[in-house]
């Protein structure tokens, strides 16, 4: 084939891919990695390149290890105690709510976020039975809070990897860039914004909740290896003399999941759990994201989205605000629906170009996207997996959530964090 027609090969499978993902959520992991075997089989990129060069093992091993460190620290319920800590020693019930949300976020930022969700969520129900408050506002603000703060960190969420990924970043950079406050500093504004918000709205909520009953702390072991991990990724990121995420990231992350599960399994004498948290990982995403480096990898390499960018600076008539603007409204209301792996890594090549093309620095438009289509989620209750389980959780003890009450909570919520964010973003890296 000629190179015109493998792009629009590329093209064509590309678009069946976000159709088929829209279209079957729960089946995405093989849409994903039959486009990626598509592509390959019609020659558009060859096994032993996609296996070599697309597929970044070194962000899925740091993903796996990050998972298994997450069930670990779940387990040892610290959060959960540290939580009900808080609600004792706090002046009224809004107030620990508010600080509660502000810790889930902070977590989030470190560990996945339905994990997050399923960490906290015990202790918003037995809040709720307490203070005899509706449920499904706490759960509401448990999942966007975990959302939120799954963009500041490069082990926070997937988009965040993929981002890396692209843009060459390591740990340390979503922290410092260049001599400036990174993505992790817009982030905790918002989050700092998103727990006012919820001040506001759980002010009033009064109650016995500050007597919740006693949570037993079960090791401080998985808390020491979530320290360990973020620790030793940092001295990592500093030793990557050709910036980026260093090579041996994934394999130190996975050996620290291997000590856990060792511990758990040999130390604690609990190896049925260790089997149960190991068979009950994400192994979909694991298997979604190696499709996704394929198909996205053959795209970017085929220089099939750069005229999106160059048309994107001629819509915006070399505007950068307009154009930073686009980004990140389009952004969000794109991922209120749609996975955002797929598009953001989709549109990480546009954004760069765009920047290019407009002569500035990538870094405004593409953390522009990565705010936008992280926060989006949060727009509705099937943006996000998080939401999903929150959703779940809250419907199981009784307090029902549809589109509208998940919206009059979330959307003032996903407004002022997306442009608080955005503000610092612009601020600092126009």
């Amino acid at each position: 084939m000629g190179v015109r027609a493998v792009n629009v090969f590329i093209l064509v499978v590309l678009v069946l891919m976000y159709a088929g993902i829209i279209a079957v959520q729960d089946k995405k992991a093989w849409i994903s990695l039959g486009a990626g075997l598509v592509l390959v089989i019609g020659g558009a990129t060859s096994a032993s390149h996609a296996i070599s060069s697309l597929i970044n093992w070194n962000i899925l091993l740091i993903y796996l290890g990050s998972l298994v460190l997450a069930e670990l620290f779940i387990y040892s319920r610290v959060p959960a105690f540290l939580a009900e800590r808080i609600v004792e020693r706090s002046p009224s019930v809004g107030v620990a709510v508010a600080i509660i949300l502000l810790l889930t976020g902070l977590v989030s930022a470190f560990v996945e976020n339905v994990a997050t969700v399923l960490l906290v969520a015990p202790v918003m129900i037995e809040l709720a039975r307490r203070t005899k408050k509706n449920l499904a506002p706490l759960m509401i603000g448990l999942a966007v809070m975990a959302n939120l703060q799954g963009t500041a960190t490069l082990i926070g969420d997937p988009p965040s990897m993929i981002f890396a990924d692209f843009a060459h970043y390591s740990f340390n950079d979503f922290f410092f860039r260049a001599g400036r406050p990174s993505i992790f500093f817009a982030i905790q504004l918002a989050s700092i914004v998103g727990a006012l918000y919820f001040f506001f709205y759980f002010r009033s909520m009064e109650g016995d909740g500050r007597s919740l009953p006693a949570e037993r702390i079960v090791s401080w072991v998985p808390a020491g290896l979530l320290g360990l991990m973020i620790a030793g990724l940092a001295g990592l990121s500093a030793l990557s003399a050709g910036g980026g995420i260093h090579s041996a990231s994934g394999i130190f992350v996975v050996s620290l999941a291997g000590v856990g599960l060792g511990w758990l399994g040999w130390v604690r004498k609990e190896r049925a759990e260790a089997r149960n948290m190991v068979r009950h990982l994400d192994w979909g995403t694991l298997a979604f994201l190696v499709g996704i480096f394929v198909v996205v990898g053959t795209v970017s390499e085929s220089g099939l989205l750069d005229g999106l960018g160059i048309a994107l600076a001629k819509w915006t008539g070399g505007s950068a605000a307009l154009g930073f603007s686009l980004i990140i409204a389009f952004s969000v209301l794109v991922s209120g629906f749609v996975d955002n792996v797929p598009y953001i890594a989709a549109m990480l090549p546009v954004a760069a170009k765009f920047a290019a093309t407009m002569g500035g620095r990538p870094e405004l438009f593409m953390f522009g996207l990565l705010i936008g289509s992280c926060i989006g989620g949060n727009l509705t209750p099937f943006g996000a997996s998080a939401n999903i389980v929150a959703v779940s959780l809250s419907e199981k003890n009784g307090a029902k959530v549809n589109v509208w009450s998940w919206l009059k909570i979330a959307g003032p919520f996903t407004i002022l964090t997306t442009v608080a964010a955005g503000l610092f973003v612009w601020f600092v890296w126009r």
